[in-house]
C-alpha cells in the first residue's frame, strides 16, 4: 500500500514515467493504480485525442509499441492503457525494445493481472531502470483485517474487531471485494462512525449471530445449545451457508488450536502471531485450549478432513447438510 501511495504521489507531483508496468497475483492495486493514471494524467479536453484504452485479447505487442510511439496532439503527453494485458504473455518479449528506448511524450500502462514477469530477463531489468515496475502481491489472511482499518480510517471511520473480523472471515483476502462493501457502508454511514457488527449485519447481509465466527466461539466454548442452533440456521438456509466454507473455516480454526496446543512459548502476543489471529480474539482460542486437550483437537481436525470430503461429494452418499453438520457437531463435543 505504500508503494501505491508513492506513485501516486509521485505522478501528482509531475514525475511522471513513460511506462508503468503493473502486475501480480492482487488485481486490485493494479486496477485501482490504472485508474488513477486514467483519470488524473490528462485533462478532460486532451483525453479525446490523447487517451486510449485498449485489450491485451484484441491487439498485439506490434501494434501497442506503433500507438505508444505516435505523438500527442495538442498536449504535453499522450496516454495509451492496456488492460488485461496477461493476454500478451507469450509475446510479451517482443516489447523489450521499446521499454529500452521509450518515447518520452507517451505514458504506456500495462496492467499485466495475475501474472509476474521472469525477473531474470533483460525486459524486467529495463523496466526497473527505465519504468515503474509495481508488483501486486496477494495479501495473507492475517494481514487483511489491519488493511480494512487503515482504508476506513482514510475514509473517516473506524470498526470494531469483531465487525473486522466478520468481513475477513467472509470475505476472505478479496481486496476489491472488500472494498465495494467498505464502499456502501462509506455511503450510508457518516464519518466517525464506529462500524459494528450490527452495520455488517443490515447492510451487508452477514447476520451476526448466525455466522461460522459465531459457530466457532460457540464450539470453543463447548455451547451445544447456540452451535446446534447456528447448525439449523445454516442447514436452513444453505445457499448463504455452504458446507464446504463452514467445514474449511471449522477446520482452521481447529488446527490453529492445535498450533497453540503446541507453542512453547504462550505470551499472548507471540501467540497471535503464530496463529496468525488479532489478539483481541485470543481469549476466545484460550477458552478453547482449557475445553479441548490436545489428543481430542487431533481427533477432531481428523474428523473434519473426512467431513469436508463429504461437502465436497467424497463418500457421502447424498447426506444433507443438515445431516453433516449434525455429524460434525456430535463428534466434536463427543
Amino acid at each position: 500500500m505504500d508503494e501505491v501511495l508513492k506513485i501516486i504521489n509521485d505522478i501528482k507531483a509531475g514525475n511522471i514515467k513513460p511506462i508503468y508496468f503493473l502486475m501480480g497475483d492482487e488485481p486490485y492495486y493494479i486496477d485501482k493504480l490504472t485508474e488513477f493514471i486514467e483519470n488524473n494524467i490528462l485533462s478532460e479536453d486532451e483525453k479525446g485525442f490523447n487517451q486510449m484504452v485498449i485489450y491485451g485479447r484484441d491487439t498485439t505487442v506490434e501494434d501497442i509499441v506503433s500507438n505508444a510511439k505516435r505523438y500527442p496532439m495538442m498536449a504535453e503527453r499522450q496516454v495509451v492503457i492496456v488492460r488485461e494485458a496477461q493476454e500478451l504473455s507469450k509475446t510479451i518479449d517482443k516489447l523489450e525494445s521499446y521499454v529500452e528506448n521509450p518515447q518520452p511524450t507517451t505514458v504506456l500502462v500495462m496492467a499485466y493481472k495475475y501474472k509476474t514477469l521472469d525477473k531474470r530477463k533483460k525486459m524486467t531489468k529495463l523496466l526497473e531502470k527505465n519504468a515503474v515496475l509495481f508488483e501486486s502481491k496477494k495479501m495473507y489472511d492475517n494481514q487483511v483485517g489491519t488493511w480494512i482499518t487503515r482504508v476506513l480510517q482514510g475514509r473517516g471511520l473506524t470498526i470494531e474487531p469483531k465487525a473486522n473480523a466478520m468481513l475477513v472471515e467472509f470475505l476472505g483476502n478479496d481486496l476489491s471485494r472488500i472494498s465495494n462493501e467498505i464502499d456502501k457502508l462509506q455511503i450510508i454511514l457518516p464519518k466517525g462512525t464506529t462500524i459494528t457488527a450490527k452495520h455488517i449485519e443490515d447492510n451487508i447481509g452477514f447476520s451476526k449471530d448466525f455466522n461460522v465466527f459465531e459457530l466457532q466461539n460457540a464450539l470453543g466454548a463447548k455451547n451445544q445449545v447456540k452451535a446446534y442452533q447456528i447448525a439449523q440456521y445454516f442447514a436452513d438456509n444453505p445457499k448463504d451457508n455452504p458446507m464446504v466454507v463452514t467445514t474449511s473455516l471449522v477446520f482452521a480454526f481447529f488446527v490453529k488450536l492445535l498450533k497453540y496446543h503446541g507453542l512453547k512459548d504462550k505470551n499472548p502476543k507471540n501467540v497471535a502471531a503464530a496463529l496468525s489471529i488479532s489478539p483481541f480474539f485470543l481469549k476466545d482460542y484460550d477458552v478453547a485450549l482449557r475445553n479441548y486437550p490436545m489428543k481430542k483437537v487431533s481427533s477432531i481436525v481428523a474428523t473434519l478432513r473426512d467431513i469436508d470430503n463429504k461437502s465436497k461429494g467424497i463418500g457421502a452418499n447424498a447426506m444433507s447438510n443438515h445431516d453433516m453438520l449434525k455429524e460434525m457437531l456430535v463428534k466434536i463435543f463427543n
